[in-house]
């Protein structure tokens, strides 16, 4: 229960519970009865320059959530069609101010502008189940452009809602049946999108179609990435919002996918789909540096995921291994498993620390330069390439552990090792995101 949020600009927010002692040094943990004593639960730390105590309170009040609403039924997720242990997991994070954390505090939100802020709270959503952690992070994801341009009519108009108790989904809708992660590629400039806005008098005219996006089909807000016209490249791209339901907006079937069910996705078409003039994030220009923002924060924040996951196998296969005797020993006594467990360490924290240090430089731009420059983006992207690449080895790992029992799914690994390889394709794929790390040097 959060009583008190206090909030100054590109920072971080201060939660205060009702009750209980306030953080301390490093954030623990708190083990749920849902758990079984033995099982282990790690310690997750960040350096003191770059967290605040805000930072930290609100790591524990949603690992203390996690482990109470997302770890006994983690299992339950992918096969929940109806998705009613999602949408009561995804109210759950409604309630502790996520749908509404991103905006202005003078429209009732939370004011939250600081990117190791979200990462540090989306890692820890991740470690239980990365689709819920994609659908919870895409809603302030739709309203980033909004909020940064700052367009009043959509703030004006659509916040009150994302503000109230009732759980409201939000979606940024990229990529398409044809170009597909081309539209991700700075260097391609809007060039290969071809959902198209028309302006009619006071209206936009939307025609086209988009292909995956996170939460389509179940969202109340669609940010909607179009092109005035592609000869213009980054004059022409067009952020534009969408609300549901509107006369054209239809949606295809829901995708059926290897893991993370807990973010859906289905193909989104807009038929001579009609809304007002002002909702258009910002306009000619400004909306392709609005787009580019979105592409930085989203490969930051794929990164946290992915540790996310990597997180959560190596406390199962550490229980694991120590549990089971080989050779008259526990299986992490062997020197060659220690081994694969250092690896395993080594990867999650070098892919913690380096993507707390690209959302601190985000938050820094005063330091560190705009947060629409082809510098961030390679330091993002380099981020995510590398945390989804850790979570890949470690899942892989962890399973070569464990024997057959990896891929047994009472034991949990299984699940991981599929969502991250999802991960690993989102925001273009692993090699897009290599091209734009290596680009920058380039310069």
């Amino acid at each position: 229960m959060i009583e008190e949020v206090r909030w100054t600009p590109r920072r971080h927010i201060l939660l205060r519970p009702r009750t209980g002692p306030t953080g301390t040094g490093d954030v623990g943990c708190v083990r749920s009865k849902n758990r079984l004593a033995k099982e282990v639960v790690m310690k997750v730390t960040y350096m003191e320059p770059i967290v605040t105590e805000g930072d930290r309170m609100m790591q524990q009040l949603v690992r203390d959530f996690v482990e109470r609403e997302i770890m006994p039924v983690r299992q339950q997720i992918d096969d929940d069609k109806e998705h009613v242990i999602v949408r009561r997991v995804l109210q759950g994070l409604a309630s502790l101010g996520f749908q509404k954390s991103i905006l202005p505090p003078e429209y009732g939100g939370m004011g939250v502008g600081s990117l190791v802020t979200f990462s540090i709270a989306f890692e820890e959503i991740a470690r239980g189940d990365s689709g819920i952690a994609i659908a919870a992070g895409c809603t302030p994801w739709c309203w980033q452009a909004a909020v940064f341009a700052p367009n009043e009519a959509i703030l004006q108009r659509y916040s009150a809602q994302f503000c109230g108790e009732e759980l409201q989904m939000g979606c940024f809708a990229i990529t398409e049946p044809g170009g597909g992660c081309d539209i991700e590629n700075p260097d391609v400039r809007g060039r290969t999108i071809s959902t198209t806005a028309r302006l009619d008098g006071d209206e936009w005219v939307i025609n086209g179609v988009k292909r995956f996006p996170s939460n389509a089909g179940e969202s109340q807000l669609y940010c909607v990435v179009c092109t005035t016209d592609p000869g213009l490249g980054d004059e022409g791209i067009a952020l534009i919002y969408v609300p549901c339901p509107t006369e054209g907006l239809s949606f295809g079937r829901f995708e059926n996918k290897a893991g993370m069910e807990g973010d859906r996705n289905c193909d989104i078409y807009l038929d001579n789909v009609r809304v007002p003039k002002d909702h258009r994030a910002a306009g000619p220009g400004r909306d392709a540096e609005l787009f580019r923002q979105n592409l930085t924060t989203g490969r930051a924040g794929t990164a946290a995921y992915a540790v996310g996951n990597a997180q959560a196998t190596f406390e199962k296969v550490l229980d694991f291994t120590r549990d089971r005797i080989v050779a008259g020993k526990p299986i992490r006594e062997h020197s060659i498993c220690a081994g694969m467990l250092a690896d395993i360490a080594i990867g999650i924290e070098t892919a913690r620390a380096y993507f707390m240090n690209v959302a601190y430089m985000y938050d820094h731009p005063e330091t560190y330069g705009p947060v629409i420059s082809d510098f961030m983006l390679s330091r993002a992207s380099l981020a995510k390439v590398y945390a989804c690449d850790v979570a890949v080895m470690v899942t892989n790992r962890a399973m070569e552990l464990m024997g057959s029992y990896g891929y047994m799914k009472e034991y949990d690994v299984e699940k991981y090792w599929r969502d991250c390889k999802i991960l690993q394709m989102v925001e273009g794929g692993a090699q897009l995101g290599r091209l734009d790390i290596i680009r920058e040097y380039y310069a």
